[in-house]
């Protein structure tokens, strides 16, 4: 990799922590509902349960093979943690590239996972939302 290149990735990367750094640090405004806790929460919740299905997924790959590339040969993917880390990410925020394709009982799990991706957030947003006019009404 060239020093350009390294370059123009540090500053990327220093844009993006800039940018998150802002959204959490501006107050301007004042009847947000937005609470940083909640969304922590939210982030740790969701970061251990991808690793928590990576670790089934891998535990479950000891007896057969779960994971299949999704070509015409449908050799089954090599058996690595990162690989199963990458499935249960993609899985779990439903973004399902579809480059592995889950065979046998990892089917059911993934469709578990991809439910949980969509309806934690869901719940969170609700959760805050409820906190938020609880306290507008106390008030």
């Amino acid at each position: 990799m060239s020093v350009a290149s390294m370059i123009l990735i540090a500053i990327t990367i220093l844009f993006l922590v800039a940018n998150l750094y802002y959204f959490f640090t501006n107050k301007s405004y004042k009847k947000s509902y937005f609470c940083p806790v909640l969304f922590y929460k939210l982030f740790y919740v969701l970061v251990a349960t991808t690793v928590g299905f990576a670790c089934l997924y891998y535990l479950l790959s000891i007896q057969e093979p779960v994971l299949i590339i999704n070509d015409p040969t449908g050799e089954p993917a090599e058996q690595t943690f990162a690989n199963f880390l990458y499935f249960s990410g993609v899985t779990m925020l439903s973004i399902g590239y579809g480059d592995l394709v889950p065979i046998g009982v990892a089917r059911f799990f993934s469709i578990i996972q991809a439910s949980i991706g969509l309806l934690l957030p869901a719940a969170y947003f609700m959760k805050g939302f409820s906190a938020a006019q609880q306290s507008e009404e106390k008030a």
